[in-house]
């Protein structure tokens, strides 16, 4: 007898999944600093150390990707279980830049096996609304950065001593063990439920034809457009304490402001992406993300709480929606389809990740030390300036060939 498929459980425990994932950015975000004081390291060991997650996770998705229909979404998702797990420990017990590392490359191998699954587990539960369906399961990363932000932000990082000297208050082990109790709940809910089988499968899609479809122009040109989209969002997110600390003390405010408009942006992702179509709200974001970086690498004071909010409504929607516009467009990609844009977009951030974190080293050792992290925000504004024209010319393209007459 098949076991009954509990639609919304797996959904929940699907977002609490993706809390963790984002808990781990958020929370290590604000504490790159920290690390780099007690551990004494320089800003590209900081650099290496946060790409680890971001090419682990490509790592782990892409080739999840590729055995989930062999061997189903819940055994990805214990494997997911397991190196959350194992690599929090590893955080907590860290005194250095190589177990950091290791750590930092769990998590990042967790959170990957948490999207290669979960992606295609909300796709197949909801196959009449994915794009919706998936940007409600994507509001819980920023809204798990939120969380995370704050977390660190009321329970601190550092004091002052008495000599001026900076002292390291070492709760934040504490902090990071936080994430074991969301880690725990969703572990035990997916081992609980029964799973459906992934839309590809469902539908009778063949390997081969899934395998063709991925060589489609349309697919491999969001390929290349998710790069762009994964570093505008994530590299920013992540080191936007580091980014602005010599311009304001409430970096990660601005971090907390920015993804708490994310969250909110995507509980009503519904009748946006009905109003405006996936392209058009694709298009939407990259001119709001150009207005919030340029705003954020050439202000101070308030003007920066301003370019946080054009940032967060930005990049509020690029990730699910490109997801949901390949799956809607090229459903016979399946979940390798979909797995292949989160691998790529990640894999894309940690080498920007290592190679920002050299530049703003040079940077540093210049003349010009306090205006580093702006001049690598100006960097950046140039990949959502080009994302613009590449999805003006896709939401152009949709458009005309949605009002194409039938041959």
């Amino acid at each position: 007898m098949q076991a009954t498929i509990q639609r919304d459980k797996l959904f929940f425990a699907s977002c609490t999944s993706l809390l963790v994932t984002s808990l781990s950015f958020g929370i290590r975000a604000g504490l790159l600093t920290t690390w780099k004081e007690q551990f004494s390291l320089n800003q590209e060991q900081i650099g290496v150390i946060t790409s680890t997650a971001f090419w682990g996770f490509p790592l782990a998705i892409v080739i999840g990707g590729l055995v989930v229909d062999i061997i189903g979404m819940k055994k990805l998702l214990v494997g997911a279980f397991l190196f959350h797990a194992l690599g929090i420990v590893l955080t907590i017990t860290a005194q250095g830049f190589w177990p950091l590392f290791i750590s930092t490359l769990l998590i990042g191998m967790g959170n990957g096996l948490v999207e290669a699954a979960c992606n295609p587990l909300v796709a197949s539960l909801y196959t009449t609304n994915k794009t919706t369906k998936l940007n409600h399961f994507h509001l819980w990363f920023p809204g798990g950065i939120v969380i995370g932000t704050l977390i660190v932000s009321f329970f601190g990082q550092t004091a002052m001593g008495a000599d001026g000297a900076t002292k390291i208050i070492t709760n934040w082990r504490f902090l990071v063990g936080l994430m074991l109790i969301p880690t725990v709940v969703y572990g035990y809910l997916f081992y609980k439920l029964a799973f459906p089988v992934t839309e590809r499968v469902a539908s009778g899609i063949s390997s081969g034809d899934m395998y063709k479809a991925l060589l489609k122009p349309l697919f491999l040109v969001m390929i290349v457009l998710m790069l762009g989209t994964a570093i505008t969002e994530l590299f920013t997110g992540q080191w936007i304490d580091v980014l602005l600390k010599n311009v304001t003390d409430n970096a990660l405010l601005l971090l907390t402001i920015e993804t708490g408009i994310m969250v909110i942006g995507r509980a009503f992702a519904g009748p946006i992406v009905h109003r405006l179509s996936a392209a058009g709200v694709l298009l939407t974001s990259a001119i709001l993300a150009s207005i919030g970086l340029y705003l954020l690498g050439h202000s101070t004071g308030n003007m920066l709480f301003v370019g946080a909010i054009f940032f967060g409504m930005g990049v509020c929607y690029f990730w699910p929606t490109m997801l949901g516009f390949v799956s809607e467009n090229l459903p016979e990609t399946g979940a390798v389809g979909l797995n292949f844009m989160g691998g790529a977009g990640m894999f894309a951030v940690s080498l920007y990740l290592i190679f920002m974190g050299g530049y703003y080293d040079r940077l540093q050792a210049s003349k010009t030390p306090a205006e580093a992290g702006q001049a690598i925000i100006n960097v950046t504004l140039m990949i959502p300036l080009v994302l613009t024209v590449a999805f003006a010319i896709l939401f152009f393209y949709k458009r005309k060939k949605s009002v194409a007459p039938a041959v």
